[in-house]
This record gives structure tokens, sequence and C-alpha cells, in this order.
């Protein structure tokens, strides 16, 4: 206790002394303020990264969940062993091969997708060579498409797991009705589900869809077939804009003529060395500024800038699989406009800075050359 020694009487003292207080208090306030509003960002990044922690392990917890799901099946056959989830318009089916096997049959009355979980089939379709078919690819079918496979790995222990989801031809005509009213392509080019297959790596969309819809297929829910119908919706979307995007970059020297978005896609390639403007390429287009932005995301699935960029990185990572290729004329070379954000944008895409990106290049180069 701190004792005060003050005239009778005298106000003013406690008047200064509250005074002093009180600025000192003043004082205290701001820097806890101050103190706090620094550390903001920083809680707020761990809070975002926690949540998005959580939502990258969604996908094995859902996938974990459907193993616990099949683990009570009872195995009837040690090849193309099928568990069936059945909904009003579409059918789950997941496949498991435990012994190795070759030219097996399957065929499906529906469109199909068909999508590998584990281990490598060998397949053989009517319009292609065949081709290994691996985790995290897909293959979509038209209705009676018959598939002749192979099992080169499948072991009791290590069994080749594939899923087969087949769509009704209605709900995909009902879906592509919506997108040719709604999402209106360039060129007044339409909407359709064309009779050949399309085999497509899955992109971070398309696979968070399929394990949606493994969880959903298998929960007690009483909205099940809601949601079931709602997400096969958007992963017939997602399918369709893969596929076009896909066709705009293999067929682009042959559609660049006739093609608006063809056309930009091949300038973007030529020019991926330098600044690129949305401007320009709406230019090019001989589109509005607004037009070309909304035809090409509803087209290509992602905004002009989040291709271009994506196109930056694929090239940076040929680039980077030479060891002794320096970063910074791999950044210039791509027509980034300085390190640190060709680092954050390699990053998003790869998981990994540019530099850790090479060094594992070159550890999985030296393991080929070892095992050779």
């Amino acid at each position: 206790m701190v004792a005060f020694a003050c005239p009778d009487n005298d106000l003013s003292f406690y008047f200064i002394f509250l005074s002093r207080f009180c600025k000192k208090a003043e004082r205290f306030c701001k820097k806890t303020v101050i103190c706090i509003i620094h550390k903001i960002p920083g809680i707020l990044r761990a809070v975002a990264q926690n949540i998005n922690n959580f939502f990258n392990h969604l996908p094995y917890f859902i996938l974990n969940h459907n193993e616990l799901l099949l683990k009570g099946r009872t195995l009837q056959t040690l090849v193309e062993n099928q568990s069936t989830f059945a909904a009003k318009n579409s059918e789950l089916h997941v496949f498991e091969t435990h012994q190795q096997a070759e030219n097996v049959l399957l065929k499906f009355d529906q469109p199909v997708l068909a999508s590998m979980l584990e281990g490598k089939k060998i397949m053989k379709l009517r319009d292609k060579n065949p081709f290994d078919f691996v985790p995290g690819e897909s293959i979509m079918m038209p209705s009676g498409e018959l598939m002749d496979i192979d099992f080169p790995e499948a072991r009791m222990d290590r069994p080749t797991k594939c899923l087969a989801l087949t769509i009704s031809s209605s709900r995909i005509e009902q879906v592509l009705a919506l997108m040719n009213e709604q999402m209106s392509r360039a060129d007044d080019q339409h909407w359709r589900f064309e009779d050949f297959n399309f085999h497509f790596s899955n992109d971070v969309a398309i696979y968070k869809i399929i394990q949606k819809l493994m969880f959903l297929f298998a929960e007690d829910h009483d909205s099940k077939e809601f949601f079931i119908e709602l997400t096969l919706q958007e992963l017939i979307v997602r399918i369709m804009q893969n596929r076009v995007k896909q066709t705009h970059e293999s067929e682009v020297i042959e559609q660049r003529l006739t093609n608006r978005m063809a056309y930009v896609l091949d300038y973007i390639r030529k020019n991926l060395h330098r600044t690129l403007t949305i401007e320009e390429l709406s230019e090019q287009a001989c589109m509005s500024l607004s037009g070309f932005h909304k035809s090409f995301k509803t087209e290509m699935g992602m905004s002009a800038v989040d291709y271009i960029n994506q196109q930056r990185i694929r090239k940076a990572a040929r680039m980077l699989a030479d060891p002794n290729q320096r970063v910074k004329d791999v950044y210039c070379e791509c027509g980034f406009s300085s390190p640190s954000y060709f680092n954050r944008v390699f990053k998003r895409w790869k998981s990994l800075t540019p530099k850790a990106y090479q060094k594992r290049r070159g550890r999985k180069d030296q393991s080929d050359l070892a095992s050779a």
C-alpha cells in the first residue's frame, strides 16, 4: 500500500493523481489493443490453416469410412467382386479384384463414370490403344460400352479397386438442358454428351465430388436422394467443362481458326513468357470484357487468370525437372513478375515450393535410374 501525503482539504492533489492515473491507463489500453491487433493476422492464419487441414483430410476420412463399410461385405469372387449402392437416377458400384486376371469383360446399360481407387488396370476400349488406368484417373463412357480389362498387379493382400458410377441418360440430358439454358458457350455451341470414351485426370473438385458421393450412397439419411441428385448435377457439369477444356487444348491447332476459345488458348500458350491481361485476351476473342470473362469461366471451369497461372506452373514444372535449372530463370521465362509471387502460385498448384519440387524430382529421377 502506497501512502500519499497531501494537505487537508486540498483537492488539487487528487485531481492531479487522477489525471496521471487516467493517462497511464489510456497508454496501457492502447498498447494492449495494438498488441492484440498485431496478433490477429497470425491467429486468423492459424485458424484458416486448421480449417484447411481439416477439409484436406476429409476425403481420406470419407474413403476410410467406405473402406469400413466394404469390410462387412461377402466376398463372392476374387475377380471384380461387386458391392452396389442404388439411388433414383444412379448406382454406385465398387469392384475389388484379389488376383491377377486378363480379358475380364464389363458393360453397363447406362452411361458410366469409372474411377480408379487402388492398384492398376490395363483398359482396352474400342477407340483407344490399351492404356494403364491408375488412381487419380477416370473414364466417362456411353451406355453399352464394352470394357476389356487386365489386372496385372492384383493380389489377395493388395486388391485392385475401382468405382463405377452409372447415371441415367435422362438425368444427364436434364443437366445438359439446364447448362444450355443458363451456361451459354461462346460461338453459340451447345453442351452435349457425345458417344465416345473420355479419359481424364481428376482435378481437385472432381476428386472431392467422387469422395462425397461414396459417402452419400453409403449414408442412411432421410434426404439422401436429394443430396445425391445435387452432387450428381455438379459432377456432370464439371466433367463436361473438363471435356471441353481438354478438347480445346488437344485440338487447338485445328480449332483456332473456327473457335474463339481455342484461338485464345493458343494465344496464351504462345505468350506465357510475358504479362497477359484479360482486356488483351478479350480483344483477341473479339468479345466484350464481361462476355469473355463469363464465357471463359463457363467453358473452362476456371477464370482466365487461373488458367494462365495453371499453364505457367505446368511449364515451370517441366523446366524444374532439370536439376541444373535456376529458379530465377524459370520464373522469368514463365512470365512471373517476382520470385515471391511465383513461389506463392507454384505452391498453391503443386503444394511445394519450386526449389522443393525440383529436389523431389531430382531424387525421383535418381531412384528411377537405380531401379532400372
